[in-house]
């Protein structure tokens, strides 16, 4: 390699393909090499290029860490709250749980973007009368309804999902830095979600191998700290992966820059088949999403996983251009999921025809028509991408304007459903 690179010294691309080719081996004979070629420019400009290195000695800014750790000494102390007082944990975590993860967000993202004042301030009371407003929410949760002897309230359960949302929405005020208008902002939102996912299941794949090795090597000398180990350290440190993982994603991008875009790129096509044989199981298995609960529950569920695969798809092709093929398999991913939301919504339909609205109907149908709409606008910018009558930003832009309405939506649900459907 060493005569070749000498051989080569005034062709660029020849250099680049031997270095792309292998790069320790490129790395250590040119630098082996570079005493005897320093007359040249060129090896100058390859020899800083191996063997630059970074002055900064943390990718973390001043305080980064001690938020970390402050934040997560908090979410640990919220977690253990019904331990400490006489609080009825049933109740307390589908309440609070978004509150235990949320503003930890915002916050950080509130002084990494500088916020001012007066954001912060709407921001903070947002979230701090929401929590006020779901705790002070009368019924009951699930196997709450026995303890308690309060009758079970849809309302109320319906208010602790929608409040996720609310509050993931508020947090992404927090990301934009105020600049709720700028469509790229939003994106960037989705694509961080989308990493931070990736992100949170590399540290959760860490920490169980981690407890599992704490554990055994504990065991072998004779202490079981199994329940300690989980009741202390795993459930208080839950709450920190999200934190944890959104600090790492923001400082060290290149963590999951180029994992995120791959998984993208083959779940997508991997889902479209798995939609299309679903919908000819349907057929053949004889369920039915008009007369069985359950499964047009399930029904939603997939519909939901399927449409946030669609947006953060479109969020990671929207950084770079994107392949026909690529854009093929999303209009085909936006036409089959159309095709589901219709029978899921035209489900939904049927049943409140026949049995008449009640408050989770009337969510889901909320929730149905809004991701139809949103799907038929997305499908409709993909097909002039594909025409090349536009480019991707637009279906990004179509996306991004688009979830106000869905935070506006859950808002509805989380604070007026419980009002409207008179706590039932």
């Amino acid at each position: 390699m060493k005569n070749e690179i000498l051989a080569n010294l005034d062709n660029p691309s020849v250099l680049e393909r031997m270095f792309r080719e292998d790069k320790s081996s490129f790395r250590r004979e040119f630098n082996a090499l570079h005493p005897e070629i320093t007359d040249e420019r060129l090896a100058d400009f390859w020899y800083q290029r191996l063997n630059y290195t970074d002055e900064k000695t943390s990718p973390f800014k001043q305080g980064e860490l001690v938020f970390v750790v402050v934040a997560t000494l908090l979410a640990g102390v919220g977690v253990k709250l019904p331990e400490i007082f006489p609080i009825d944990g049933i109740s307390f975590y589908p309440k609070n749980i978004g509150f235990l993860v949320f503003p930890f967000l915002a916050a950080y993202f509130a002084w990494k973007n500088k916020l001012s004042g007066p954001k912060i301030a709407i921001m903070a009371g947002v979230m701090g009368l929401s929590m006020l407003f779901i705790n002070l929410l009368p019924g009951a949760l699930f196997g709450d309804a026995q303890n308690n002897n309060a009758p079970l309230s849809d309302t109320l359960v319906l208010s602790c999902m929608h409040l996720l949302l609310f509050l993931w929405a508020a947090t992404g005020f927090a990301y934009v830095g105020g600049q709720t208008a700028s469509f790229k902002k939003r994106l960037g939102y989705l694509s961080y979600n989308g990493e931070l996912l990736v992100m949170s299941a590399l540290l959760l794949i860490s920490s169980g191998i981690l407890t599992g090795l704490t554990i055994g090597l504990f065991s072998l000398i004779g202490y079981n700290i199994a329940e300690f180990y989980f009741q202390y350290i795993v459930v208080c440190g839950l709450p920190a992966v999200p934190i944890v993982g959104t600090v790492l994603t923001q400082n060290i991008p290149e963590l999951v820059q180029k994992v995120s875009p791959i998984i993208a790129r083959i779940f997508s096509p991997l889902v479209l088949v798995m939609l299309l044989v679903y919908l000819g199981a349907i057929v053949f298995s004889g369920k039915d999403p008009y007369n069985d609960r359950e499964f047009l529950l399930i029904f939603n569920i997939l519909l939901i996983g399927v449409m946030a695969l669609i947006f953060f798809s479109v969020a990671e092709r929207s950084k770079a251009p994107a392949h026909r093929y690529e854009i093929a398999v999303l209009l085909l991913m936006s036409v089959v999921t159309i095709l589901v939301n219709g029978i899921a919504l035209s489900a939904i339909v049927f049943r409140i025809t026949e049995w008449g609205f009640t408050p989770n109907r009337t969510a889901v149908l909320g929730a149905n028509i809004l991701i139809m709409t949103n799907l038929l606008l997305v499908t409709r910018k993909l097909v002039k991408v594909l025409t090349r009558d536009a480019d991707l930003t637009e279906v990004g832009k179509s996306i991004a304007s688009f979830l106000p309405v869905y935070w506006g939506w859950s808002g509805v649900v989380t604070f007026l459903f419980p009002f409207i459907f008179g706590f039932k």
